[in-house]
């Protein structure tokens, strides 16, 4: 049987979602919801510069929202197909410098 609690925790992690759609400036526990990280390892990253943020004060820090997604795009694996588009292409272009 589904609890009430259960039915209430869902509703409000809609409701952050939901509202995170619309921000463009956010807090340590929202970068964590729209990353799936945990909030000490956005902590972590931020310690060590790896994530870009913002520290008005030292209490204080925030993520630009496009900044933390482009920021999770980054290192981007090709597809299959794409690597040997571009195998094919190194071969074309070394052919077409020996002749």
């Amino acid at each position: 049987m589904i609890e009430l609690s259960d039915i209430m925790n869902k509703l409000e992690r809609i409701e952050a979602i939901t509202t995170l759609g619309a921000k463009k400036v956010l807090n340590v526990n929202e970068v964590a919801l729209l990353t799936g990280l945990s909030k000490s390892h956005i902590y972590k990253l931020t310690c060590y510069n790896e994530i870009p943020h913002y520290k008005p004060n030292p209490k204080l820090m925030y993520f630009d929202k496009s900044e933390v997604e482009a920021w999770m795009k980054r290192n981007r694996v090709n597809t299959t197909e794409e690597a040997e588009q571009q195998a094919l292409a190194y071969v074309v272009r070394k052919d077409m410098n020996l002749n």
